[in-house]
């Protein structure tokens, strides 16, 4: 597809003189070659799109994505991850280091990069902060960061350790290097099945409190703060650490964090029919802390919305609720979930594409005439069914799976290449 008029597209790119109004869009040759109020076109071979209700905005990146390569390949690779993503209209993934062996090396980096080179999707290695992802001793940083790490953290392991995490902020202040902190305090939640509260009680599993991940939050701000560091906090999921990063905001603490989409929807009563595809971690909360991360959106406490896609083969997921893995594949569902928690598309826009960009210092994705063609198409009210047919990762653990869902992405560009989903 090598021309393409997009006619009456609502268009959601911020700071645009089209913004908030419908256009036509002409790409030719992977770049934006016209748009205008009007463009009619008789030249062979264009192919036209009549977009009705679809908006077209800056393609969608997703802070926290797990792929398993290096090692973990029958989880998910590479390849398929990034196919993942482009269905669900991601034109980049920050990958964490959740690996065998863990990406905490100029090597593991160097792999990631070289893989990604020619896809559709941007993607971008997270490094590890300690070896091995031990919580002992600190890793190269900066070596990771001239083979392409973008940012820095342990994965879903919490370093336990202050005083790790407090080197690795005031190290990775020298050269602008991002830490990504997971707040758990395992010392608290270990061995932990599911959110603590009335249906952990009713259910007779050890729960997992808010305050091993508000305990976190608040030491690890305490070591931003110290240092006047900047640090990310990943898939934030209770009240009282949305509200401890909103003071640290109004303080002037260089803090950003993101939620997963699932946390915005799904509650922990769900577990409660034992269905492994709801155990994840953070674990799902309750309502009030549903409520509480969607203030956080709205006012701006909470940045981003991630997918937490935590691919697992079938043996992990299909067994005993106890003894299963932790975590969902999501990157196909970031939308609908998000749609489904009452975002605009024009919110989406920001917690989607905008905000996880300026978070790790890329630029925004242009739609001026000239530029490289980066954005997705999506329509907000269009219903279709998640099957395993669509899903496009390696692994099927969602509890989505099999429903019908709202909000389609329709077509992503990316690096000169046009993919209709």
């Amino acid at each position: 597809m090598n021309t393409l008029l997009i006619k009456s597209v609502n268009v959601a790119f911020p700071g645009h003189p089209f913004h908030n109004r419908k256009a036509d869009i002409l790409i030719a040759k992977g770049k934006i070659a016209r748009i205008a109020s009007e463009i009619t076109t008789e030249v062979d071979g264009v192919k036209v799109i009549d977009a009705g209700d679809q908006f077209i905005a800056p393609g969608f990146f997703d802070l926290n994505a797990n792929f398993g390569e290096p090692g973990l390949e029958t989880k998910e690779d590479i390849i398929t991850g990034s196919a993942a993503a482009l269905a669900g209209g991601f034109t980049g993934v920050a990958v964490h280091p959740n690996t065998q062996p863990p990406v905490d090396s100029h090597a593991e980096v160097a792999l990631i990069v070289n893989r990604a080179k020619t896809l559709p999707v941007d993607v971008y290695p997270i490094g590890t902060i300690s070896k091995k992802r031990a919580g002992e001793e600190l890793a190269e940083l900066y070596d990771m960061k001239l083979a392409g790490a973008i940012a820095f953290g342990d994965g879903n392991k919490p370093v336990q350790q202050a005083g790790l995490m407090s080197r690795a902020l005031l190290y990775s202040k020298g050269f602008d290097g991002l830490i990504f902190s997971y707040a758990d305090d395992t010392s608290v939640s270990g061995g932990a099945k599911m959110n603590e509260g009335i249906t952990s009680t009713y259910l007779g599993m050890k729960g997992n409190p808010n305050l091993a991940e508000t305990l976190m939050i608040a030491r690890d701000l305490y070591l931003a703060e110290y240092h006047d560091a900047a640090i990310h906090f990943t898939t934030v999921s209770t009240a009282q650490g949305v509200d401890l990063i909103r003071r640290a905001k109004e303080r002037g603490i260089r803090v950003s964090c993101d939620v997963a989409a699932h946390h915005l929807v799904l509650t922990d009563d769900l577990v409660a029919g034992f269905d492994s595809n709801y155990k994840v971690n953070p674990p799902l909360r309750t309502e009030q802390d549903v409520t509480a991360l969607l203030k956080g959106l709205a006012d701006g406490t909470i940045d981003a919305i991630v997918s937490q896609h935590t691919p697992h083969e079938v043996e992990f997921k299909n067994v005993e609720y106890e003894i299963a893995a932790y975590g969902i594949i999501g990157l196909q569902t970031v939308l609908p979930l998000a749609l489904r928690a009452g975002l605009t598309p024009h919110q989406l826009v920001e917690k989607l594409a905008v905000n996880p960009r300026k978070i790790l210092g890329l630029g925004i994705p242009a739609l001026d005439e000239g530029a490289e063609a980066n954005f997705v198409l999506f329509n907000p009210r269009e219903k279709w069914m998640f099957t395993s047919q669509r899903n496009r990762s390696k692994s099927a653990n969602s509890p989505l799976l099999g429903t019908e869902l709202t909000g389609k992405v329709t077509l992503v560009a990316n690096n000169r290449q046009l993919i209709t989903i």
